[in-house]
C-alpha cells in the first residue's frame, strides 16, 4: 500500500516537475528513475536511504556519471522469458548484489 503510494507520487513528479528541470541531474538515471527503481525493487527503508544519499550527491561538488542502482536480493523470476517481457537486466556485482538496469525494449 505504501510502497504503490510513493511511486504514484514518483510518477506525478516525472510526469509534471522533471520538464522544469530538465537535464539538471548530475547522474544516470535521473535521481527519480534511480528512486523510482529502488522502491519498486528493494525494501522501503533501504530505497529512502539510497534515494536520501543519492539526493545528496546529486550537486556541483561532486562529479556525477553513470550509477545504476543495487538489488539487495532477488525475490521473482519471470515465468516467461522474452526480451519484450524482461523489465530490467540484472548484472551481478562484486558483493553479491546486483546492479539493476533498464530494459528499453519492455513492453508492460
Amino acid at each position: 500500500m505504501i510502497r504503490e503510494v510513493l511511486l504514484k507520487l514518483l510518477w506525478l513528479y516525472q510526469k509534471f516537475f522533471t520538464l522544469i528541470g530538465f537535464g539538471s541531474c548530475r547522474y544516470y538515471p535521473s535521481c527519480s528513475e534511480y528512486a523510482r527503481i529502488h522502491f519498486e525493487n528493494n525494501s522501503i527503508s533501504s530505497a529512502f536511504y539510497h534515494t536520501f544519499t543519492r539526493i545528496l550527491r546529486c550537486n556541483q561538488l561532486f562529479d556525477g556519471g553513470i550509477e545504476y542502482p543495487l538489488l539487495d536480493k532477488l525475490s521473482l523470476k519471470p515465468t516467461k522469458i522474452r526480451v519484450d517481457s524482461i523489465k530490467y537486466w540484472l548484472v551481478p556485482n562484486k558483493k553479491n548484489r546486483f546492479h539493476i538496469i533498464k530494459n528499453f525494449s519492455y513492453k508492460g
